[in-house]
């Protein structure tokens, strides 16, 4: 079966800028607010609705009839307020034990939809609840933040914001505190391995560029790099017009930089994929009933030039679903290290009184079967960086993609083998 509704599934990682798709918006929202006018508790069923209608359990502890007895529960209570209603769906769904389920209360559901316009004011780190350990694990910083500048790095354990442990702290609530107007400062203390370092962070307006592209020279002539930060909404026209510029410069190959980034929205990968794959299978997703939903390339690759794609941990989500599919369909060279290890499915669904609802939908898998989750996609080379390369690189954004880049540099001298070899035939 292909995708029948693009709009409905995303491929998010819970974290500070979640790109998403959101659905079932219109008459269901007037609707809705005016039964949660009557009472509080149309919320908490509205939401238990969407979870039992819907929920893909990811880590194997989803019982059908607990689930049914915390309704009766939770619909028993009296809510007085809103807030008392928001508080005892985060605790509903607490239950489930998948961080990347989760409710927003309606500031939260506009800082979302805001977040996919391509603008924030924060720190600008993408974070994820680990969902054995619950700690806030950052899964990248945004390329010239203000987080990058100061040296936050992919992995990174968020112990405390300023003064306040995020000891129990969701992703959501953690997102709260980190942002803030700009040139105000925040201090956020990480652990890395055994060491705890303190980073103090002036907050400033991050505007996000998926895709920037250039020529690099090599031996063998001109080659297209491409680098492509995150899957928005806006990621497949500017990857188009990336590769199309390039094209038109006669480049001999391309090197697709999917490093520290965190993923998004899943038909933004799957049309990036068409334009590298002419045909086979891209991702396909496996709902709670087992129906398998298959998305494929349709004979409109824009290019047929050796490519080399980079990846690394802080390579997630929909990056996983890109890379999968060009290693899978011997598309690509992968280099560099393991990636970030997401591969559930989310759908993001507005709530009757504004609140919204992120709930995992399905588990996808890469056209060969893999299943990633938790276990991420093995570059073919694999070309680690030391604490200093990162370090470096992280401070100085501009150095990633030249010859300051080690991972680049071994991208470039396999992509200049390849153009050899297809010089050769």
């Amino acid at each position: 079966m292909a995708f029948s509704n693009r709009k409905l599934i995303a491929g998010i990682c819970a974290s500070a800028i979640a790109t998403v798709a959101v659905v079932g918006a219109g008459n269901h929202w007037a609707r809705g607010q005016a039964l949660f006018q009557e009472s509080p508790k149309e919320i908490i069923d509205e939401v238990w609705q969407v979870v039992d209608r819907n929920y893909v359990d990811s880590v194997g502890t989803f019982d059908r009839n607990k689930w049914r007895q915390l309704r009766r529960e939770y619909l028993a209570r009296n809510y007085k307020t809103r807030e008392e209603a928001y508080s005892a769906v985060k605790e509903m769904l607490k239950t489930l034990g998948d961080p990347y389920t989760r409710f927003m209360d309606p500031d939260e559901f506009k800082d979302m939809q805001i977040d996919t316009s391509g603008e924030l004011t924060g720190v600008g780190i993408q974070l994820s609840q680990d969902p054995d350990t619950k700690e806030l694990i950052v899964v990248s910083p945004i390329e010239g933040s203000p987080a990058a500048a100061a040296g936050i790095r992919s992995r990174d354990v968020i112990v405390k914001i300023d003064q306040k442990t995020t000891q129990g702290m969701s992703s959501d609530e953690a997102v709260k505190l980190i942002r803030g107007p700009v040139g105000s400062k925040i201090t956020l203390t990480i652990r890395r391995e055994k060491e705890t370092i303190a980073f103090p962070i002036v907050r400033e307006r991050i505007e996000i560029h998926s895709v920037s592209a250039r020529v690099q020279e090599s031996p063998t002539g001109p080659v297209g790099y491409i680098r492509l930060r995150q899957f928005s909404a806006n990621s497949a026209p500017e990857m188009r017009q990336a590769i199309k510029d390039l094209e038109a410069k006669n480049v001999k190959g391309y090197v697709l930089d999917l490093r520290s980034n965190p993923g998004g929205l899943l038909y933004a990968s799957i049309d990036i994929a068409r334009m590298w794959l002419p045909k086979g299978v891209i991702v396909s997703t496996k709902d709670r009933s087992g129906i398998s939903e298959q998305a494929s390339a349709n004979n409109r690759a824009l290019t047929d030039k050796p490519l080399v794609v980079l990846v690394d941990g802080g390579s997630a989500s929909a990056s996983e679903i890109l890379s999968g599919a060009l290693q899978d369909n011997n598309r690509a060279v992968l280099i560099g290290s393991k990636t970030f290890g997401k591969g559930l499915v989310q759908s993001v669904r507005p709530l009757g009184d504004g609140s919204g609802l992120a709930v995992t939908i399905a588990k996808y898998l890469t056209p060969s079967g893999r299943d990633i989750n938790k276990q991420g996609i093995e570059p073919n080379i694999v070309a680690e960086l030391t604490d200093a390369q990162r370090e470096d690189l992280s401070k100085n954004q501009d150095q990633i993609g030249t010859a300051s880049d080690p991972q680049f540099q071994s991208a470039l001298k396999v992509l200049t083998q390849q153009i050899a070899t297809a010089s050769n035939k």
